[in-house]
Order: structure tokens, then sequence, then C-alpha cells
């Protein structure tokens, strides 16, 4: 019989990364959850641990810290998630230093203390901004990477860093997942998004607006080259996702090298397409007004995530109206998130 693994998994306790450690304990993984805590809770990792009815070992931290890191790796570690990282776009604009220190220092700290521990597998949550304007659509892996703000430059830096730490190391393995718009909520309502103010993205604000938190949604921009002249993303059921980053561990811990896979659904909705969504599954009206378009923003953008399925058997299985409904489900049930 195989041993079990245990896996690193850092920033586990966000949005993402409770999705993604249920999937792992539901997957037989031993998890080590690395939090500082400055931007989720400790809640959120008790929730994980009553879905998956299995115990989460917590170390609260930064990744940056080499005390904290060694603490960390003073168990076995076979592989790592890697989450841990500031994600605003708009932030990111007016406080980039603290971006790059973040995200590019983090990494570069936990690829260290990887390094100390001969660790070779490694699992990065990138992102589809680091495309920023595609000059075609579905995005595939091979589009430029020409990132338009700091937090998709901070993104294509580690992809970068984790290419040549593949290329100096040739038994070491790296799988960037560029991952598109996650929405939705676990379906036991337990856990879901928690944004700390007020939400940077489209569905937790419809989600807060439903609940009555917020007064209205504003749509910024009606003019846009779209069918209905407004934004279209590509939108990932969160439990796809998490699926999606347990499937590339084990890929990882049977091949070697770099690799950047695209995760998500291959169609894009736009922004009244899921408010409608929204409110079929809330069986309410959203009630929203129209804004300017916001500097950076594009037209549309989604994906092609033919590589993921060839490459991890993975592809998303969840639609927009299943996202709504379970989001709906973690909005009722918490409607001031983890906060009681």
């Amino acid at each position: 019989m195989t041993s079990v693994k245990t896996v690193l998994v850092t920033g586990g306790a966000g949005y993402i990364g409770t999705h993604t450690m249920v999937e792992l304990l539901a997957h037989g993984f031993d998890v080590v959850c690395l939090d500082n805590f400055s931007n989720s809770s400790p809640e959120a990792i008790k929730r994980v641990e009553k879905i998956a009815g299995k115990r989460v070992t917590t170390v609260i931290g930064d990744v940056r810290d080499r005390e904290v890191m060694s603490r960390v790796f003073k168990r076995p570690i076979d592989g790592v998630i890697h989450f841990a990282a500031l994600k605003a776009v708009g932030e990111s604009m007016a406080q980039p230093v603290d971006y790059y220190g973040n995200n590019v220092g983090g990494a570069l700290a936990l690829l260290d203390a990887m390094n100390e521990r001969k660790v070779q597998r490694v699992v990065f949550s990138s992102s589809a901004t680091v495309y920023g304007v595609p000059d075609k659509l579905p995005l595939a892996e091979d589009a430029p990477v020409r990132p338009v703000n700091p937090y998709g430059q901070t993104k294509a830096m580690v992809e970068q860093i984790l290419h040549d730490w593949c290329s100096a190391d040739v038994t070491a393995t790296a799988i960037a997942l560029r991952y598109f718009n996650p929405i939705g909520a676990h379906p036991s309502g337990l856990i879901g998004e928690d944004p700390q103010d007020v939400p940077n993205n489209l569905f937790p604000f419809i989600a807060q607006v439903a609940i009555g938190k917020r007064d209205q949604l504003t749509v910024w921009g009606n003019d846009w080259p779209t069918e209905d002249g407004t934004g279209v993303r590509d939108y990932l059921h969160v439990t796809d996702l998490a699926r999606g980053h347990v499937d590339a561990l084990e890929y990882a811990f049977v091949h070697t090298g770099y690799q950047t896979v695209n995760l998500g659904t291959g169609q894009g909705t736009s922004v009244l397409q899921m408010i409608a969504a929204f409110e079929r599954a809330a069986d309410r009206k959203i009630p929203y007004v129209f804004g300017p378009r916001r500097l950076g923003d594009i037209a549309a953008c989604w994906a092609d995530a033919s590589l993921a399925q060839r490459l991890l058997n993975w592809r998303a299985t969840l639609g927009v109206e299943q996202a709504c409904a379970d989001g709906w489900r973690w909005q009722q049930q918490n409607p001031n998130g983890y906060r009681a």
C-alpha cells in the first residue's frame, strides 16, 4: 500500500484554498495549511474539517518568515499548492511595492524553503490576468503574456521563476494554473467567498445586493463590443477549480518539468447574463445601474481549456446556474461571511 502524501497549502484559508483543501482531503491527502489570516479567517479551516471529517494541520504565519517555514517543513512535505498572495487588481495599482514584495518575495521564500528540504513538486495559483488584453479568443496557453497591472505582473514573474527553477533541476515539477473567474461556493453552504471589505469581483457583489447588504450593483460599461454591451468573462465554479488543483498535483507527482495550464469553462458569460442567472437562483431582482467603463477593463475574455483536458484529464462540469445556486446558499447561510 502506498503511503499517504502530505501537501502544504499556502494561503489555504482563502476562498480557493479552502475548497482545494476539501478536495485534497477527499482524495486521501494529509493537509498542512499555512496562512497569516491577513485576508481570511480561522473559522474557514474549521468548516473545511467539518465538511471533510478530517483534521487540517494549521501553521499561522507568513511564507516569507524563515522561522515559520522551518516549522512548516519540520514534517515531511511531498508537494505544495501555493495560493498565498495579495489579489486585488485595483489595490495593486495603488500599492505595487506591497504586491511585488508579497507575491514575488513570497514565492522566492517558498522555493528557498523547498530547496533546503528537497521538495520538488509545486502547483502555483496563477491567473488569466497574465494575458492582459487578448488578441483573439478563446485564450490558449501560447497567447502572449503581457499583463497590464502589477497584480498580473507578479503572477507572470512567479511563472518565469518557476520555469527557471525547473530548468535548473530536471527532477523538479511546477504547474502554473492560469485560471479565469472563480465563482460559487461549496454545495454544503459551509465555505464560500468572504470579501473583507467591498467586493472586488462581480459575483460576491451581486450576492451582497441580493441579501440586502448593498443597495445596488454598478455595471461598469454598457457600450462594450459584446452581444449586450456588458463585459464578458469565463466564470468557473470554485469546486471545479479546486478539483483542477488536485488533478494538477497528481500530474506533478508522476511528471517533471514546467507547465502552464488554463482552467476555465471555455464559455463567456456577460454581466447582464450573470445578473439574470443569479436572479433565477435567488428568486429576486438584483437592482443595478450602468456606470462608465473602468480603466484597465477589457471587453471579453474566455479560456481555451483543451490542454487541461488532454494533460490533466480535467474539464469544468458545473455551470453558471449551479454556481449561482451554491453561491446564494452560502450567502443566505452566512450573511456576514465567517464572522458570526
